[in-house]
């Protein structure tokens, strides 16, 4: 049995970022992939470049900012103004919906303002879906809120909690709509962005630059863990080694932890969705050269977002990233595979983001968990077993060992916090 202070299971950048901040060098990160950085890896194919999905930073904590400042070359960093639009009955419209519906057509804005003034007005809500029908009225919800979610989340907006996207939701009341009527703005907390020209990897090479690549093992995968005996038995190239630990950070999904542990989360209110994602690389441009990404609503399109990488990189080439989402059972086979991704091209075809472009290369990839629904239940036992884990030395922390929605940026920031509170 070997022994380790600090045992980090998962290689991304809330695990990365807690490493390098330790004060001890007594520490061991495990990761089931041959590559570190989770979700925020980048794939090289050719001119291309593709993430896991789209991540893009926008970093307002001065500490973070300083530290990749110092460590990235300015120069290989883009900095963007967001351009996202929303394709809506064949016309763009300006993303947040619900402050740019004067952009619709006459009678859907006047069917949109008549029912946002005389909203039913409460403030307490049954669920996600109660508050966008109290908050927006009957048609922002069901033109675009709804569906769209719908969409995003595959599952009815009923079983999430009503403040399920927290400061990402994008709220805005009669004033607001009518101010960017006149005076459009987007206030959201990421207006702006910053990309770098070689993808997100180079993110994830910063946070591991001042980590020992002797502290890492990579395709190291957690196959149990005893929180009684402070043990996590550990699979390494197909041989098994038992590591006793003083304190174990998790990083891995919330649910996966759990299990490991023996802890059964069924009828806890623990749930997810599946994010099917199609990275494509064209022979030319695509007809939408200006756009970062856009949202589509309608079911007649199998995706609810589409982003150009090429509008971002000002590369002539089209290179986007296309996102589908499946309900968590949903079972991904070569050729359910195959149909999305000739469904796909026809979509794009259909809402005329591409015409004769030829498809050069593309690859898919299933992200399980994709977005995490936030349930009161699910609050409610995730709080307790974080309560009951800290209390042994065990703690979970980043989007999915958390269980919550929440940028990179705030992942970085609870692995600071906790490396502070017990290190």
């Amino acid at each position: 049995m070997k022994h380790v202070k600090y045992l980090i299971i998962g290689g991304g950048i809330s695990a990365l970022n807690f490493a390098r901040n330790l004060n001890s060098d007594d520490f061991l990160i495990i990761e089931k992939d041959s590559t570190i950085g989770g979700l925020c890896r980048t794939h090289y194919n050719g001119e291309y470049v593709w993430d896991y999905a789209g991540h893009f930073f926008h970093f307002s904590n001065e500490s973070l900012k300083d530290f990749f400042n110092s460590k990235l070359d300015q120069n290989d960093i883009i900095t963007c103004k967001k351009n996202t639009k929303i394709i809506y009955k064949n016309r763009y419209i300006d993303y947040p919906f619900q402050k740019n519906i004067h952009q619709l057509e006459k009678e859907e804005f006047i069917e949109c303002l008549y029912d946002l003034y005389f909203k039913e007005n409460k403030n307490k809500f049954n669920d996600f879906e109660d508050m966008l029908y109290a908050k927006f009225g009957k048609s922002i919800t069901e033109k675009f809120l709804k569906p769209y979610n719908e969409k995003l989340y595959a599952c009815s907006l009923k079983r999430m909690d009503t403040d399920a996207m927290g400061r990402f939701f994008p709220y805005a009341d009669i004033p607001d709509i009518i101010k960017n009527m006149k005076n459009s703005e987007d206030t959201s907390y990421n207006s702006s962005f910053e990309y770098p020209r070689k993808g997100a990897q180079v993110f994830i090479e910063a946070l591991s630059s001042d980590i020992n690549p002797e502290k890492i093992l990579v395709s190291a995968e957690a196959k149990s863990v005893d929180i009684i005996k402070k043990e996590v038995v550990v699979e390494i190239d197909k041989k098994v080694e038992t590591y006793a630990y003083e304190f174990l950070i998790n990083t891995t999904p919330f649910n996966l932890f759990t299990k490991l542990c023996g802890i059964s989360t069924e009828g806890k209110g623990i749930s997810y969705n599946q994010v099917l994602v199609f990275n494509i690389g064209f022979d030319s441009s695509v007809e939408d050269t200006t756009s970062h990404w856009l949202y589509f609503p309608e079911r007649e399109y199998c995706f609810y977002r589409v982003g150009f990488y090429n509008n971002i990189l000002s590369k002539v080439n089209g290179s986007l990233y296309v996102e589908l989402g499946f309900d968590a059972k949903q079972t991904f086979t070569d050729d359910l595979i195959n149909e999305y991704y000739k469904k796909v091209i026809d979509d794009l075809i259909k809402c005329k983001i591409i015409k004769r472009q030829k498809v050069i290369l593309y690859e898919s990839l299933v992200i399980n968990p994709g977005y995490v629904h936030i349930t009161e239940d699910g609050k409610t036992f995730v709080s307790k077993m974080m309560n009951q884990f800290a209390e042994m030395n065990v703690y979970s922390i980043g989007r999915y060992g958390s269980w919550t929605y929440c940028s990179m940026e705030d992942c970085m920031l609870q692995a600071n916090n906790l490396t502070k509170k017990i290190s």
